[in-house]
């Protein structure tokens, strides 16, 4: 298990839904507008308190990426992936970043993300499945 990390930015930080455990912080947020299989989610610059899964290749909405899964090194929850490769010349700016799914993650003022309808439809990063 990986050290866990202490993020003391009352309100400004995103943890893990299950057990609260810090993972990032708002000023490392890139993005809000990605999505995924749960949904909408976030990218971010720097995620902490997380281990990492296999790296396996996965197609989705803007091509195949190399990817390894995150988990919360507190509760083992899966939050998200970090892009390992992007092998479209115009994803390469994904490479070592972190995807936060927002069904998994309480957001800056604590509150849970809900899945709409509308949320389950397409996306920039939907896995293909």
């Amino acid at each position: 298990m990986g050290r866990l990390f202490e993020i003391s930015l009352e309100g400004r930080m995103y943890t893990c839904k299950h057990c609260q455990t810090h993972l990032a912080i708002y000023a490392d947020l890139i993005s809000k507008s990605f999505h995924c299989r749960t949904g909408k989610a976030y990218l971010f610059d720097k995620v902490v308190n997380v281990t990492t899964g296999e790296k396996e290749e996965r197609m989705m909405m803007t091509g195949v990426h190399t990817v390894v899964d995150v988990f919360c090194v507190r509760c083992g929850s899966l939050v998200g992936w970090r892009y390992e490769i992007a092998h479209e010349k115009s994803q390469k700016y994904k490479e070592g970043k972190f995807i936060l799914e927002r069904f998994k993650v309480l957001g800056p003022d604590g509150s849970a993300y809900l899945m709409g309808h509308e949320d389950q439809i397409s996306g920039s990063d939907v896995d293909d499945v």
